[in-house]
């Protein structure tokens, strides 16, 4: 055989492989979920039992349990969604309203991370009481998805509030009020609680809070501001919090007398986050910093969603990916991404590189409980999409709904089989149930792709992708963990 003939036969017989390659790729399924079509929840119904406590929430605390600095337990309390204090809104307007609360939190968390300015000391005695408006601490929008109830002061009054991963001060509206809004329960009073008590302004508590300063009695006063003109401020002070049978004394908290925001019904914020302030890191030996969270589906299950404090939050069960630390804020829980999986194959443009957080705090992926929807920085959240949309390309499009640009019309239909999605942390793969991406968004049938891209460095991931899972926060062991089907 010639050369030529050699040549022209190697040349025809790569062409058939490479056809046969390429065919096997085109060919080759997507793993497919099964996504039961469920429509936009309702708002919940609230009924909530205060631990079968008499007196209208008002119980003296001499039968219950106090929980020391030498004492390690375990706390359980019932969440719920934001949207059960809007039972009379359309189950149309609340998903309205979470997208607006959403795209604002994003936005401030955002603009916190980049714009992170040195900690603010206490004024110096003598010096006129009061703060600048101007200050932004480094803390995240506080309007978070979900509260519990529990009590505060001795006698605990029962209070709901507002629990928040992406923030630190633990804070609750006080009389007599500057300005206060308005809040499913009456005002706390710290005058009718024994345990209240104020905090100096050179002690080590106050020192601690991003802005400070000191009133003529030279005590304590905190504010904390929130990217959306919300403000909090008042006396810092510390105070006992009743959680069912257990109580937790002396908890550094704001004793807001001037509140103005977004805080919509609930009368306080217990912080989350891994500062200084938080409850986790202020509770550290009572509860060894650690705590947990099931969220449920709210389209597909009315119980309760559940938060767990101690020892018995983390499960050995979950898988575990490391917590990175950010050297501007240390509120944030910051975990490294490697890829995202679609239809069982990794999106080959979708790098770690895309995730990866600088020596000065910029870039990296959080994980936040007061996020719905998970963003992803502008070419990850591309490559992901596109490579959805041509494992969905059986499925009829819709247009696009707000910030979402890939829906779907499931009109007619009570399932449909969709791509699998599949998150790959470092040590940790996640792979998320069909609810947890493709969500409604109205009452005609349309679902949108539940992932967002962001022009800015940071990625989020959002509860709406933690849904049904147990997310478990281990700030002793440094780490965060997944464990599926968690609200059981």
């Amino acid at each position: 055989m010639g050369e030529k003939s050699k040549t022209t036969l190697l040349f025809s017989s790569s062409v058939i492989l490479l056809f046969f390659s390429l065919s096997a790729a085109v060919s080759s399924p997507f793993q497919l979920h099964s996504l039961l079509l469920r429509p936009l929840p309702s708002a919940p119904v609230l009924s909530w039992q205060d631990s079968d406590l008499p007196f209208n929430s008002l119980v003296e605390t001499s039968d219950l349990d106090t929980v020391n600095s030498n004492t390690s337990l375990g706390l359980q309390l019932e969440l719920h969604h934001l949207d059960a204090l809007s039972s009379e809104e359309t189950p149309e307007r609340l998903f309205d309203l979470r997208l607006q609360r959403d795209a604002l939190r994003a936005e401030t968390i955002n603009s916190l991370v980049s714009k992170a300015v040195p900690r603010k000391h206490p004024r110096a005695p003598g010096r006129r009481p009061g703060f600048s408006s101007s200050v932004i601490s480094g803390l995240a929008q506080g309007s978070g998805e979900y509260f519990t109830r529990l009590g505060v002061g001795t006698p605990p009054r029962y209070l709901y509030m507002v629990l928040d991963t992406g923030s630190d001060v633990i804070w609750v509206q006080c009389s007599p009020c500057k300005k206060c809004y308005s809040q499913s329960d009456p005002i706390f009073d710290p005058t009718k609680s024994r345990s209240f008590s104020g905090i100096p302004c050179g002690s080590p508590l106050c020192r601690s809070l991003d802005s400070s300063g000191c009133n003529h009695r030279r005590m304590c006063l905190y504010q904390v501001s929130y990217g959306d003109g919300s403000v909090t401020y008042g006396d810092f002070s510390t105070e006992t919090l009743t959680f069912r049978t257990n109580r937790i004394g002396r908890v550094a908290l704001g004793c807001g007398h001037n509140n103005q925001g977004l805080f919509v019904g609930a009368a306080g914020l217990l912080g989350l986050g891994r500062g200084r302030l938080s409850f986790p890191t202020q509770t550290g030996r009572r509860l060894n910093r650690k705590f947990s969270y099931c969220l449920v589906d709210r389209s597909a299950s009315s119980k309760p969603s559940s938060l767990l404090f101690g020892d018995t939050a983390i499960p050995r069960t979950a898988v575990f990916t490391p917590l990175l630390t950010n050297p501007k804020l240390d509120t944030f829980y910051y975990v490294q991404l490697l890829g995202i999986s679609v239809g069982g194959t990794r999106v080959p443009k979708i790098r770690p590189s895309l995730f990866k957080m600088d020596r000065d705090g910029n870039g990296g992926v959080i994980i936040d409980s007061g996020t719905s929807v998970t963003r992803l920085t502008r070419p990850a959240y591309i490559a992901l999409r596109n490579t959805f949309r041509l494992g969905s390309s059986n499925l009829k499009r819709a247009p696009a709904f707000s910030l979402f640009d890939t829906c779907y019309d499931f009109s007619g239909k009570t399932s449909v089989k969709v791509p699998t999605v599949v998150l790959h942390f470092r040590g940790a793969d996640v792979s998320l149930p069909a609810t947890n991406y493709l969500i409604p968004v109205d009452s005609s049938g349309t679902f949108c792709f539940a992932f967002a891209g962001t022009m800015s460095g940071l990625s989020i991931i959002g509860n709406i992708q933690q849904q049904g899972f147990l997310v478990a926060y281990d700030l002793a062991g440094s780490r965060i963990g997944f464990k599926p089907n968690g609200c059981a």
